[in-house]
């Protein structure tokens, strides 16, 4: 009886996440808010950092009869205009695209109570900001800046 080593080839280094250069968050916050207006979808930022990581989000409201179909074109057009790519697949009621190291996430809304807008809420992660984000070790938002507050 003969024995074989298994050796794992060496493939060399790992490819990275990403390929490109790093997108800053305002190019990838204005082109999300071009696409969404774009198709009617009028969206405010939401800035938010957590160290390490970087993470932006738009949040609007639209009108429930066009929500889905609002969302879907403003997808197909970060796609043909500005080079963005599907996402994951996280199922049929969440739409996914992803750009150099970013990566857009939407639900969508469906039909809310009537009389009322559709809710839009787009988040945006990366995974290497280039250095612009809080630097580790440095001071991060407390817990009590976390909490939402009731007193207005």
């Amino acid at each position: 009886m003969t024995a074989t080593a298994c050796a794992h080839p060496d493939l060399g280094p790992l490819p990275p996440r990403f390929s490109g250069p790093p997108l800053p968050a305002e190019t990838v916050v204005s082109e999300m808010g071009a696409v969404l207006a774009a198709e009617g979808v009028v969206v405010e930022k939401e800035p938010s950092n957590t160290l390490g990581r970087c993470f932006e989000r738009l949040s609007g409201r639209h009108a429930p009869e066009t929500v889905d179909a609002a969302l879907k074109a403003a997808f197909a057009r970060a796609r043909s205009e500005h080079g963005w790519q599907a996402g994951p697949d996280m199922g049929s009621q969440t739409l996914t695209l992803t750009k150099g190291n970013w990566t857009v996430v939407v639900g969508l809304p469906g039909k809310p109570a009537q009389g009322l807008e559709a809710p839009v809420v787009m988040s945006l992660t990366c995974l290497d900001d280039g250095g612009t984000s809080s630097t580790p070790g440095a001071p991060g938002p407390s817990a009590a800046d976390a909490t939402p507050s009731n007193a207005e």
